[in-house]
């Protein structure tokens, strides 16, 4: 019996026959050790496909977690571009009423003497490297991502009231950054109501992500 066991194995049992084979005569083997070996090295193999399966499981886990999170950082930099250019719509209508003057009316009359100007950033004249377009949308994309992470590290147990005000401050910083004009003119009431919709989606997708990374 001892020697019909090994013979009816799977092939894959043939490494765990032949090391019981060189290790132990088979004439004078009990059938109980034998067993008792076979059954070890079969909860060996066992373990080790389950270990193998938890393993592939994370894998999945951490890539999906990955896909979510870049998908959120996308749209809620949609949705900064969105509230921003409402802001700056609503300054340009104020600005119609009484405010700092246009700065592009401004610099007609420099004209002249800014034609003869190199700017060192992008080696066009006209204007200085401290004022060059291409410079400050660099900073004004520097400034979106670090408003994103304020966002993303944020106390979740503030009120609802002081995370629209937060918002709204770091929306306002945004619009500081930017150089484009907006003339269309958009009412307060107006802008209240995005800024307190787009602060709710985006507390909401905050929650998401909290969630799939624990």
């Amino acid at each position: 019996m001892v020697r019909k066991i090994p013979r009816c194995l799977p092939r894959a049992w043939m490494p765990k026959v032949t090391a019981i084979e060189e290790a132990k005569d088979l004439n004078t083997l009990p059938l109980e050790d034998l067993l008792g070996s076979l059954m070890t090295h079969e909860l060996s193999l066992l373990k080790k496909d389950h270990d193998e399966e938890n393993e592939k499981r994370k894998k999945k886990d951490v890539a999906l977690k990955s896909s979510t999170i870049e998908d959120y950082e996308d749209d809620s930099d949609e949705e900064l571009t969105f509230i921003t250019k409402k802001f700056k719509k609503f300054l340009a209508s104020k600005k119609k009423f009484g405010g700092k003057p246009n700065k592009k009316i401004h610099q007609k009359g420099k004209s002249s003497k800014l034609e003869e100007i190199i700017c060192f950033e992008c080696n066009k004249p006209g204007h200085y490297k401290s004022d060059c377009p291409r410079l400050k949308k660099k900073e004004h994309l520097k400034k979106k991502k670090a408003i994103l992470a304020t966002w993303y590290d944020s106390d979740e147990s503030s009120s609802d009231e002081e995370s629209h005000e937060e918002v709204a401050q770091l929306a306002l910083m945004a619009i500081e950054e930017e150089e484009e004009e907006y003339n269309d003119e958009v009412s307060y009431d107006e802008l209240v109501i995005i800024v307190e919709k787009y602060s709710s989606i985006i507390a909401s997708l905050k929650k998401k992500v909290k969630s799939l990374t624990n």
